[in-house]
């Protein structure tokens, strides 16, 4: 069992623990992920390690309430167990000889943007990031984010924080404006990382994205999390998540990842006492 041993409501819907998992906390990286359970018999949920502290043994995850799995996880509170905390699993990051980075997170993206942005920072890189949500109240991290920026922009899609519109109009500014970026790193919802490549991909900025797709056992076993990139297939749990945003096929990706919504949505109406319609 894995405890919980802090819990942070970062906004409406999105959740924090900090978990005491040492071994590991012990050989996680940047960009990596682990996989949990939260009962014997439940769902295996991927999830982005935020962060990790290795002298106390802990391992940070940001989660949102989207599906019947999360709202469950999101009950618990500091102090209940996790029956299962399986990782660090994926490919970490690696950034050697950058010394120029943007980037860039959209909504619960900003959570797994930050250990990247951390690492960059401790080893002395300019670190330039663009950071936004739907509005003030679900923006999270932005003292996290601020503390390992050189410079930080805040965008709202209501404006009611910082810019008003989407990361992808600062991202498009700063490179009409002529910036220049050793590489652009941009996590969120795949149609933001979609976008966002495109504008990047005129200007021959390598561009890293982190995707998630559809997983179950997370070490390229079931081939659920298969995604098209530069024309092959790859498996995200053990080739990424970190790819290359201007290969990555997104349609493919995005069409993918709406394969179990009806499932989801029964799951999620059981769960919570609605009313559903089953196969007579």
């Amino acid at each position: 069992m894995f405890k919980i041993l802090d819990k942070k409501v970062l906004a409406p819907s999105i959740k924090q623990f900090v978990i005491d998992a040492p071994l590991v906390a012990q050989k996680a990286q940047p960009g990596q992920f682990i996989i949990l359970r939260i009962k014997e018999g439940g769902e295996r949920i991927p999830l982005t390690i935020a962060d990790f502290d290795r002298e106390n043994g802990t391992v940070t995850i940001v989660f949102q309430e989207v599906g019947k799995t999360t709202k469950e996880l999101g009950t618990l509170q500091a102090g209940d167990s996790i029956a299962d905390f399986v990782g660090p699993l994926g490919e970490a990051v690696d950034f050697t000889g950058r010394k120029k980075v943007l980037g860039v997170g959209g909504g619960l993206g900003v959570a797994p943007l930050y250990p990247k942005l951390k690492l960059l920072k401790e080893n002395g890189v300019e670190v330039t990031s663009i950071i936004g949500a739907r509005n003030a109240d679900m923006l999270i991290m932005e003292d996290e984010i601020k503390a390992v920026s050189d410079r930080m922009f805040v965008c709202t899609d209501d404006g009611s924080k910082g810019r008003h519109g989407f990361v992808t109009v600062v991202l498009k500014e700063l490179l009409e404006q002529g910036e220049k970026f050793d590489e652009i790193i941009i996590i969120g919802p795949p149609i933001l990382m979609k976008i966002g490549s495109e504008i990047t991909k005129p200007y021959g900025i390598p561009t890293m994205v982190s995707l998630n797709p559809i997983m179950v056992d997370g070490t390229g076993m079931c081939g659920c999390c298969r995604v098209t990139v530069g024309g092959e297939v790859k498996f995200a749990c053990v080739d990424g998540p970190a790819f290359d945003g201007h290969k990555v096929d997104f349609d493919e990706l995005i069409k993918r990842l709406e394969t179990y919504k009806d499932e989801e949505k029964l799951a999620l109406d059981r769960h919570e006492g609605g009313s559903c319609k089953c196969h007579q």
